[in-house]
């Protein structure tokens, strides 16, 4: 994890908890089955590994380092070996001199037009071999790949794996494959997962994006085990997702935390020491071997597979109800496109808070005649039986009583699916949700209007909009 790009955004939290929860809590429900159970063993062995790389090298694997290529070198040859499309990059501007490249791995097979991607850093800082960060997100993912590969099942969408040069020195390796994209490129990825410090000796479950429809099945394997995550705050900004926020591709991701320190809340849900920091060796000499949480390990290495079966396998169900990414910029986190319309509601401004991250759209609330509007056009998966748009809305306004002076429209195309007023403000925000199920298979403008009267201001605050199917 990069410590100096404290970015504000919706957060990719990074944390993991090295308490014990009861046994009832620890087995996955039926649908979680569906994905293979990724060997832990094998995940640690590819961690001794990069250990040895660093041990013959300075003791760190740092971007410009020989530690570093030979990382690549090592990931690179058994990615070769399972079948990966494997290209190495090299980053020809704004990386450290000298930084090793890039390491893109696809596997062949999966509709090209529809690509998940699925990234880690490899290089550590020069303190130590980094064992935590990030070894740990960069041997899930490997041993991820190579599970894929040996069972080989029916393809639906493309996957497609990374591991980044130059986390360290400001996120340099993803921010430049993203800017080398074409927007055509661009438009095929439709989300992308990030792994970084995902064995955290003190840490906590953590997932970025928690509400998003990106993090859904991160989420539920988490949930299937009694976890109860919790949004990252710590890493917003921090990591590799960072780049691809900047040109609104949905992200999530696990991560289990760094130098910031463990609450007592989450002490008594998780275990470890309240106080005390996820990773003392954090960006230290005393990220070695010893230095990971094999419980933890275990279950982001599984959950990454879960995520990576639902999003791209063809498990045999028929459905193509894949809503990941279908509202873009939903958080407001990325500026304003693709929203139209009144953008200038949108924003961090100040005076009202955002649900998650800093951004939101803020309609109405000026104590005077008004109407702002934003809109965006979604796509409902054909293969949706059930769709249903969720946001988060704060209402806030200075008029009394039940009459509904000032309101708030939610429409899909030409039709009214929801209205609310001044009369059902409230002092946060409450998650509500309409059904698109009908509009399934089809193209359809979104549009969320505030229109006020000529005294007495109500604000209508809307922010982290998913479609889910769940």
């Amino acid at each position: 994890m990069n410590r100096r790009l404290a970015i504000a955004g919706i957060a990719l939290a990074v944390v993991l908890g090295s308490g014990t929860l009861p046994a009832a809590a620890t087995t996955p429900t039926a649908d979680t089955l569906a994905a293979p159970d990724v060997d832990v063993n094998k995940v640690k062995a590819h961690l001794t590994e990069l250990s040895a790389i660093a041990s013959r090298n300075g003791g760190n694997r740092r971007s410009t380092n020989q530690g570093y290529d030979d990382s690549v070198a090592y990931v690179k040859g058994r990615l070769q070996a399972a079948g990966y499309t494997v290209t190495e990059q090299p980053c020809t501007s704004g990386c450290t001199s000298g930084a090793g490249p890039n390491l893109i791995a696809e596997w062949p097979k999966g509709d090209a037009n529809n690509v998940y991607m699925f990234g880690a850093h490899l290089d550590s800082v020069s303190a130590g071999p980094g064992m935590n960060d990030n070894g740990s997100g960069s041997a899930a993912l490997l041993e991820n790949a190579l599970t894929l590969a040996q069972q080989n099942p029916a393809m639906r969408n493309r996957v497609r794996f990374a591991w980044w040069t130059d986390e360290e020195q400001g996120l340099n390796g993803s921010d430049f494959y993203v800017r080398s994209l074409s927007s055509t490129e661009r438009s095929k990825i439709k989300a992308y997962y990030n792994f970084d410090m995902i064995a955290s000796t003190n840490g906590g479950y953590f997932i970025n994006h928690i509400t998003s429809s990106a993090a859904a099945p991160m989420k539920a394997y988490w949930d299937s085990l009694g976890l109860q995550p919790e949004e990252n705050t710590e890493g917003a900004g921090r990591s590799d997702d960072y780049s691809f926020e900047q040109y609104s591709i949905p992200t999530s991701g696990y991560a289990m935390g760094a130098s910031a320190r463990k609450t007592s809340a989450q002490a008594a849900k998780w275990g470890g020491t309240a106080s005390r920091a996820y990773d003392p060796c954090y960006h230290s000499s005393c990220d070695t071997l010893t230095n990971i949480n094999t419980t933890g390990l275990d279950r982001a290495s599984d959950g990454i597979a879960y995520t990576l079966w639902q999003r791209a396998v063809d498990t045999g169900t028929g459905s193509t109800c894949d809503t990941a990414g279908v509202v873009a910029n939903g958080g407001f986190e990325s500026g304003t496109s693709p929203w139209t319309g009144s953008t200038g509601a949108i924003g961090a401004h100040s005076g009202q808070s955002a649900h998650t991250g800093t951004r939101f759209a803020w309609l109405s609330g000026y104590g005077s005649t008004r109407t702002e509007s934003i809109s965006q056009s979604v796509t409902v998966p054909a293969g949706c039986a059930r769709a249903e748009l969720r946001y988060w809305l704060h209402i806030d306004t200075d008029e009394t009583g039940s009459t509904p002076y000032d309101r708030f429209t939610v429409k899909a195309g030409s039709t009214t699916l929801a209205t609310l007023s001044n009369a059902d403000a409230g002092s946060g925000y409450a998650q509500r949700s309409v059904d698109l199920s009908a509009y399934a298979g089809q193209t359809v403008t979104l549009t969320f209007t505030g229109t006020e009267d000529s005294s007495l201001q109500t604000g209508f605050v809307v922010d982290d909009v998913t479609l889910e199917s769940d």
